[in-house]
């Protein structure tokens, strides 16, 4: 079973998305990195790509290509403390969802690469 369905499927994504945008609408540092006064298009770009990585449906390739996850972070200034600030806010995501442990390693495993590959900076 691919880990997608194994984890709960679209429903799993899409309350990990939005449990972790409730966080960012709320950070100072990580809220002025998302052009949209309303966080909802970014929600839903990061459940489709989620959902796209862990096994689900390709609607995110479909819709916008490419992930290319640096060059669309490019913009932004990621240093430490945003990085840290990210994933603070996607860790209290993940808790929520109460994943086996097991599956919860993987998942949390992948958010620290990823938030690790996408610094840019040591700037303050």
């Amino acid at each position: 079973m691919e880990f997608f369905e194994a984890v709960g499927g679209t429903e799993t994504f899409k309350k990990l998305a939005h449990r972790f945008y409730q966080g960012v609408a709320a950070d100072e540092l990580l809220k002025p990195m998302y052009p949209e006064e309303d966080l909802g298009p970014a929600e839903e770009r990061l459940r489709m790509f989620l959902e796209q990585y862990w096994g689900g449906p390709s609607t995110y390739q479909e819709q916008r290509g490419h992930p290319r996850l640096r060059m669309r972070h490019a913009p932004y200034k990621i240093n430490p403390e945003a990085r840290d600030r990210w994933l603070s806010h996607m860790r209290a995501a993940v808790n929520e969802l109460e994943l086996p442990q097991s599956y919860d390693e993987e998942l949390w495993s992948y958010f620290e690469r990823a938030a690790y590959a996408m610094l840019n900076t040591f700037e303050d």
